[in-house]
């Protein structure tokens, strides 16, 4: 249902006879709330606001079955998924989002974790982020800023699965308990956090290694390599070194993103209806004011999970963290590589919103399609 803009969930007439007027209104049937009118998509009426020498109900022709169902399949309400299916679309949507969206933005990511190194070697000092892409590729061969993708792969999936899957459930139960059939935008950053936390325990291996396998000179074979190297010098626990950073950094940086992404999705979508461009625009702002705001811890992490500077003692704890930062490079070494996390957010979350929403629509629209049939064959 669509009240002002928002979706909500759809409601049934359940008195049988809502007036006498009405004739052919069917008991218990499903209604929609459009512009501002009440449209009857079983039992063939609307119902209007009454003005001045109207009256309450009007009648409207009978339409057969098969223009029911076109009117349907032309008026998919994507954002009102059916009943136990929701969350399976979710998931697949939001695995195959995350999954391309770090993987067609792998090289960039790759600059972004060398520009936040405190001190990078002769080789691996970079003007910007495509002299940095120039240098990698002729020094170190066409196939080395992806190196390590394939963990991320492995890790995004299930990872943003559970994130967006998380997300929606939170943004619409919270939405309906704080203001029914609107958007809450404290629901929105509160959805944001607690997707963060499952989203966060999954990804936080894959970028250890990740990171491990990007940095200049990076001394292991493969990933397998990196994986058993960490376990065997440094313990379990490497894997999760970075967790509390990671999750100071991308609880406010989700909560930051999820909020302006819904906001400006209020201004270029207000009917919340399928549009490529609007969830384009709107992830790209979103992800880089919430990029820039929280480069600092970025850089913090990046520092605990490399452990680049543990010649001068070993580093755990964002506390510490900052120290260091701050102590080989003051202030401006916390903005060290912000350019490349902007440039690397901006498409990457537009291709993340807009992978999703499109695979939502989709999945969405097949489901619709697979009930109308069976209703068809019912009818029969």
């Amino acid at each position: 249902m669509e009240a002002d803009g928002f979706m909500s969930r759809r409601t049934s007439v359940e008195a049988a006879g809502v007036d006498s007027r009405v004739g052919g209104a069917a008991a218990g049937a499903e209604i929609r709330w459009l512009g501002g009118r009440l449209l009857g998509t079983t039992g063939g009426f609307h119902i209007s606001p009454r003005m001045t020498g109207e009256q309450d109900f009007a009648p409207v022709s009978h339409r057969s079955t098969s223009d029911i169902s076109t009117s349907l399949e032309t008026e998919i309400d994507y954002e009102g998924l059916p009943q136990g299916m929701a969350t399976s679309t979710h998931m697949l949507a939001g695995a195959v989002a995350g999954i391309m969206e770090h993987c067609l933005m792998y090289p960039i990511d790759c600059v972004k974790t060398r520009m936040q190194s405190l001190h990078p070697e002769p080789g691996a000092r970079y003007r910007n982020v495509m002299d940095a892409l120039r240098q990698i590729v002729q020094t170190e061969g066409v196939w080395r800023p992806i190196r390590g993708v394939n963990v991320l792969a492995v890790g995004a999936g299930p990872a943003h699965a559970l994130y967006f899957a998380c997300y929606e459930k939170i943004k619409f139960s919270l939405s309906d308990a704080i203001h029914p059939g609107t958007n809450s935008h404290f629901a929105n950053g509160v959805a944001g956090c607690v997707a963060t936390l499952l989203h966060d325990a999954i990804m936080n291996p894959a970028e250890v290694v990740k990171q491990r396998m990007q940095m200049f000179n990076s001394p292991y074979r493969g990933v397998l390599d990196c994986v058993g190297s960490l376990l065997r010098h440094e313990g379990p626990a490497a894997f999760y070194r970075s967790y509390t950073t990671q999750l100071t950094m991308n609880v406010p940086f989700q909560a930051l993103h999820f909020m302006t992404y819904e906001y400006l999705q209020e201004l270029l979508n207000p009917h919340r209806q399928y549009n490529p461009s609007s969830h384009v625009v709107s992830g790209a702002l979103a992800g880089a004011l919430a990029a820039a705001a929280t480069s600092p811890l970025d850089v913090c992490k990046t520092l605990l999970n490399t452990q680049e500077a543990q010649a001068v003692r070993h580093i755990s704890g964002l506390g510490e963290a900052f120290r260091m930062v701050y102590r080989m490079g003051g202030i401006p070494a916390f903005f060290k590589g912000v350019q490349a996390r902007v440039i690397y957010q901006m498409p990457s979350t537009a291709i993340s919103w807009s992978v999703y929403e499109f695979f939502k629509y989709i999945i969405t629209k097949r489901q619709h399609e697979r009930r109308l049939h069976g209703d068809r064959d019912g009818d029969k």
